[in-house]
């Protein structure tokens, strides 16, 4: 009766926290996209395996010009590739931006790159900080994130085949299995410099970059833009993928245990785990079960501001299932981890726009997609019977309140990426009309705001 009991209210627990999202498609044809970022402005930028880089815009066109193509020194294909990108701090006046790939000699690369355009970069500017051998061609890791102190952090995996042979991850005389903290301003080391506070600075049985290890395929990681905190993402062996959680307050060297550990399991692959101080993560799942899961996509904790029912979620997905989760802070540094829905694509990455809303990478697809909360009317009753028309709109969108009992107070339209670019507000008709004229071709997002604060969102077209 006990485990009847128990099994009872973990389907409520879980329930409980049920999130019903949807994912709006934004745009489509890429080839094996992988990571997106954007530089500070409505632009997303789409890093393709190959060893390109395409800008795609607030209105979900893309450029028919590479921003940049470095295809021809990119070994790719599975794990390899050009794996990730990041934009220095002040990029907006001095063009730089980094990027990790595999070379011809299938070894890590991260370099630095130049703008040449608004919307090129000069493909021979190339500037390499620093080559990291790999041993095999699979967990290379890869995502990039400067932090609010100006460092580049950068993720490696333990060098690849299975259960990491040279036990890579725990051997701080190597670069792989770890989380980087480099000056990218800095020339102490060759083309970049070391904080002076990483670490093992000063460590002489340690290499300085380190700024975390004991981690097996860190794919894809980010930093809170609230708070600063990191969420790794951690792709297991046959057992538990994991996600880690560090503060921003936290001064690096922290171990993540593998291969000792694969989550919080103690791993039978090596002796003298006994040995290690592990730090083990905040939420984790199994490996297997149906739909199949095998290999975690980390994202990013939801920071936007249209759908304000997912402020704090931190989203990620399972490569294998195509299963988007979320993981809830449910008390103060206790968390609770769920598999919302399921969507095809093989979902590669998460992005967060300079606005935090975020969107889905479909590796398979080829697309980019927006995340939202399936239900965005907070009272369906009332302001749902707003009728609005035509749409697709060519010069005015009308919107009609006859019969219902809502007032409207506000109606402001959003474009894609979530920033607002049209505000209306003191009606005193209940049927409306709303030039839309100036507003460039595309999709918006409208929201109807009530007087008592009722809000309904709908998609409109412009012509």
């Amino acid at each position: 009766m006990k485990k009847i009991t128990l099994l009872f209210m973990c389907i409520i627990y879980a329930s409980s926290y049920s999130q019903d999202i949807e994912l709006e498609m934004f745009a489509t044809g890429f080839s094996s996209p992988v990571n997106v970022k954007h530089a500070g402005d409505d632009r997303l930028f789409v890093v393709e395996r190959s060893g390109v880089i395409k800008i795609l815009n607030a209105d979900g066109t893309t450029n028919s010009t590479s921003f940049l193509d470095i295809s021809g020194r990119v070994t790719s294909g599975g794990e390899q590739g050009l794996l990730a990108m990041a934009f220095h701090p002040n990029y907006s006046a001095n063009g730089y931006f980094y990027v990790n790939y595999i070379n011809s000699s299938g070894d890590t690369v991260i370099s630095r790159f130049t703008r040449a355009t608004a919307d090129t970069a000069d493909d021979n500017s190339e500037l390499i900080l620093m080559t990291i051998s790999q041993p095999f061609g699979n967990h290379n890791g890869g995502d990039m994130h400067f932090g609010t102190d100006g460092y580049l952090y950068i993720s490696t995996g333990d060098g690849g085949s299975g259960n990491d042979p040279g036990n890579r991850a725990q051997d701080l005389g190597l670069l792989l299995g770890k989380i980087l903290r480099i000056d990218v301003d800095g020339t102490s080391n060759g083309n970049y410099g070391i904080p002076p506070d990483n670490p093992f600075v000063g460590n002489s049985t340690a290499l300085d970059e380190i700024w975390a290890y004991g981690l097996r395929n860190p794919w894809k990681w980010s930093f809170d833009r609230d708070n600063g905190d990191m969420w790794i993402a951690d792709v297991g062996q046959s057992a538990r993928e994991e996600i880690n959680k560090v503060p921003a307050s936290s001064t690096g060297g922290e171990n993540y245990g593998w291969k000792c550990y694969e989550g919080s399991i103690i791993g039978t692959f090596v002796t003298g785990c006994d040995a290690i101080t592990h730090t083990p993560p905040v939420a984790e799942y199994n490996y297997g079960g149906t739909p199949f899961k095998c290999s975690i996509t980390g994202g990013y904790r939801y920071r936007g501001t249209l759908q304000s029912s997912l402020e704090g979620f931190y989203f990620f997905a399972d490569y294998c299932s195509d299963q988007i989760g979320i993981v809830r802070e449910t008390s103060p540094d206790v968390f609770q981890l769920t598999f919302e829905d399921q969507f095809n694509g093989g979902i590669s990455a998460f992005a967060e726009d300079v606005n935090g809303e975020l969107f889905v990478v479909g590796l398979v697809s080829g697309t980019i997609s927006r995340i939202i909360d399936a239900n965005l009317s907070i009272d369906e009753a009332t302001i749902e019977s707003v009728k609005m028309f035509p749409n697709p709109s060519d010069a005015v969108v009308n919107f009609d309140t006859t019969g219902t009992s809502s007032q409207i107070n506000m109606i402001t339209f959003y474009n894609i990426l979530g920033k607002t670019v049209k505000t209306v507000s003191e009606f005193t008709n209940q049927n409306i009309s709303i030039s839309t004229k100036n507003l460039p071709s595309g999709i918006y997002l409208v929201e109807i705001s009530g007087i008592n604060g009722n809000k309904d969102t709908r998609k409109l077209v412009v012509n």
